[in-house]
């Protein structure tokens, strides 16, 4: 007998969250390589999980790094082809003193769960695979067509799945994406972002004498890297927060003056934004921008740490001989990453002072992105969220970065749909990130019907 989607997940809710709970305790962390193993057993979790769910073609797409899981079910011909794309990776615990419980063992308290990957990406992740399963659990078949890319290396900038793209963005064969990897703008407020901004991610190595000498008998005469290396940092914004990079601007274009009424009427307070999400004595940035402006619709540069010298326990004088720092770039619509970083080199070696030289790596980048909300796919979006949710969905940007929007775009030359429904207050990247089971159970409700709604 057949049940609809609802009912179906309506009944295996206890084993959706026993199956949720089992893929967070992996620690799928790719930036650590001492966690390959763990890398690989998640995504064999997923690749058990597809099959059981009842798709086909389950595989893992392998190369130079971290595989891609990949399924379909095209058993809807004359239907769209929705591809729906996650990544099973996460980010390091640390600081592990800051969590109130280990982050590898999921812990529920009140309607949250707690865990590293819970909201970023897991989480959002397994309730797709999960409305998927509901349809064709439930009914059989499902009302279109779909297939999974869901990639082990979104942390560390996603180099297969580039490649992967690159090489066979038109074979993908979709007519949309869905990507849940974004979230609500506020808690019970479904909510679709249009807008991401893309970013450059560099590491900038300063070297100064041959190697660390002693501060007493040199101080005074020896180049310090890292005096050398916060001079430079310090060098690339003004205290006001604008970016002093040449040519930094110039491709950035205001914000449409509908689109700056539309986020007015956000429910945003900005002294609650300070206290709960931020948790400073200020906010910094741009001067004459909102914060939703800033974050959204203006580039920005930050610094993500410094290494060298000596920071263990006692004291140890030394002059340090080398100091490396991760530095990013946040860009809008229009800026394009290669002249951005080309710009940020030459910024960077015009800074460097006397006695040391540097150099600057780009490590990662990706374009912003932009989709229509007239667009046909958002728009049944929207539908969805707003049946579960009872509430009128709203369009928002993201001052984050998904690097595989730009790419689908670019080599699938499709669009893609960022239905997420993390919170604001989900901590991803930081300790005790966690997930609404609320807004899990009606993920799986909204991407259900979002699909149903497609195949009408």
């Amino acid at each position: 007998m057949t049940m609809s989607a609802t009912e179906y997940y309506t009944s295996h809710r206890d084993e959706f969250l026993d199956g949720l709970e089992r893929f967070l305790r992996i620690p799928s962390i790719s930036t650590l390589p001492q966690h390959k193993g763990d890398i690989a057993r998640a995504a064999a979790f997923l690749v058990d999980e597809l099959q059981a769910a009842g798709l086909q073609n389950t595989r893992l797409i392998e190369g130079e790094g971290n595989p891609i899981v990949s399924a379909d079910w095209m058993g809807a011909p004359g239907k769209p082809t929705v591809l729906l794309y996650g990544h099973y990776d996460v980010q390091p615990a640390d600081p592990l003193n800051e969590w109130a419980s280990p982050p590898f063992e999921p812990q529920i308290r009140g309607d949250d769960i707690f865990a590293r990957g819970a909201s970023d990406d897991k989480g959002q992740t397994y309730l797709l695979l999960k409305a998927v399963e509901s349809l064709l659990q439930g009914g059989g078949e499902l009302p279109v067509n779909v297939k999974f890319l869901i990639e082990g290396e979104e942390e560390t900038g996603g180099e297969l799945l580039e490649e992967y793209l690159k090489v066979n963005g038109r074979k993908v064969g979709a007519d949309a994406a869905v990507v849940c990897d974004t979230e609500m703008f506020a808690p019970e407020l479904p909510t679709l972002c249009v807008g991401l901004r893309g970013m450059v991610y560099t590491e900038i190595e300063v070297e100064g004498p041959r190697t660390d000498l002693h501060s007493g008998v040199y101080g005074g005469v020896a180049p310090n890297a890292i005096q050398a290396i916060s001079e430079i940092i310090a060098g690339l914004k003004e205290p006001s927060g604008k970016v002093t990079i040449q040519g930094f601007y110039d491709d950035v274009r205001p914000s449409a003056q509908a689109e700056l009424s539309a986020w007015a009427r956000l429910p945003f307070d900005e002294p609650t934004y300070l206290r709960t999400e931020v948790g400073s004595q200020a906010l910094v940035g741009e001067e004459g921008f909102s914060v939703l402006e800033r974050i959204w619709a203006r580039p920005s540069l930050d610094v993500h740490g410094i290494r060298g010298g000596f920071v263990g326990e006692g004291g140890k004088t030394v002059i340090p001989a080398r100091a490396t720092a991760k530095v990013s770039m946040r860009l809008v619509a229009e800026m394009d990453p290669g002249e951005v970083f080309g710009k940020f080199r030459q910024h960077v070696e015009s800074l460097t002072p006397a006695g040391t030289t540097v150099s600057v790596r780009q490590l990662s980048s990706a374009p912003a992105s932009a989709i229509d909300p007239g667009n046909r796919f958002v728009r049944t979006a929207a539908r969805a969220l707003t049946e579960v949710f009872a509430a009128e969905t709203v369009y928002i940007r993201s001052g984050g970065s998904i690097p595989v929007v730009g790419l689908l775009q670019e080599h699938a030359g499709i669009p893609s749909v960022m239905m997420g429904f993390g919170l604001p207050d989900d901590n991803i990247h930081a300790p005790n990130e966690k997930f609404h089971l609320p807004n899990f159970y009606r993920g799986i409700a909204a991407v259900s019907r979002y699909l149903e709604l497609l195949g009408e």
